[in-house]
């Protein structure tokens, strides 16, 4: 028989207890965050932020400085990011003109409003799918949605289904489900999920080898002690 499950609440908490409170490390500004998004590939927080330090130190990230550096300095920018630095360059001129030229230069005045409307115009640009999109609009305070860190959906489903769906679609889905029915539709309350989830499955609830064993709240988990050994 399977353990039973806490509450989501109860186990953020105990996640905060084990890591502190979390605050965001990446530019929370709808603009930004398509740039910075772009900075590293293939894209992680680590890479992203690494070409991020070089874009800003060398070019800058305004639409003019990104339209206006050619695409080899910008390159030599982003390379520190990881792969592809040439074709990265070449994305990030065109999220400068469609925020120029689409946006009036001011992606974040075009977002407010519908939370539908926002996520499609966001998911126009590159690498931006709904998770990067609900991410978005989440962090900037447009919309409380329930997201989840796109490269651990399966922390929630773990601890309190057991199961592991292969489906990544089905994973985030369930994940926000779980959020959204019982967590707020508060700034605050969403934020703390997303960044305390986020810490959990890079550090210990990881999606190929999860470290079961020193998960501090195991003793919670449906998941525990899981298949992989």
């Amino acid at each position: 028989m399977g353990k039973r499950p806490a509450t989501v609440s109860a186990i953020l908490e105990k996640l905060e207890k084990i890591y502190g409170e979390q605050k965001a490390w990446w530019p929370t500004h709808p603009y930004e965050f398509v740039v910075w998004w772009l900075c590293g590939y293939p894209a992680s927080d680590e890479r992203c932020a690494k070409g991020w330090a070089g874009l800003n130190k060398d070019v800058g990230i305004a639409p003019d400085a990104l339209l206006d550096a050619s695409p080899k300095r910008l390159a030599a920018a982003l390379k520190a990011g990881g792969m592809v630095p040439e074709l990265r360059a070449v994305r990030l001129k065109e999220i400068a003109a469609r925020v120029k030229n689409e946006f009036n230069g001011d992606l974040l005045a075009a977002l407010i409003g519908s939370p539908g409307n926002a996520r499609k115009a966001l998911k126009k640009f590159p690498n931006i799918g709904d998770p990067g999109a609900d991410r978005i609009l989440l962090f900037a305070g447009l919309s409380p949605i329930a997201a989840i860190p796109s490269n651990c959906p399966q922390v929630l489903i773990r601890i309190l289904s057991g199961k592991e769906p292969k489906n990544y679609g089905a994973n985030y889905r369930d994940a926000q489900t779980a959020i959204a029915t019982e967590l707020p539709e508060t700034f605050e309350a969403r934020t703390r999920a997303y960044l305390l989830l986020k810490r959990h499955g890079q550090e210990t609830c990881k999606a190929a080898i999860p470290r079961c064993a020193a998960c501090p709240v195991n003793a919670d988990c449906a998941f525990y002690p899981g298949t992989r050994k």
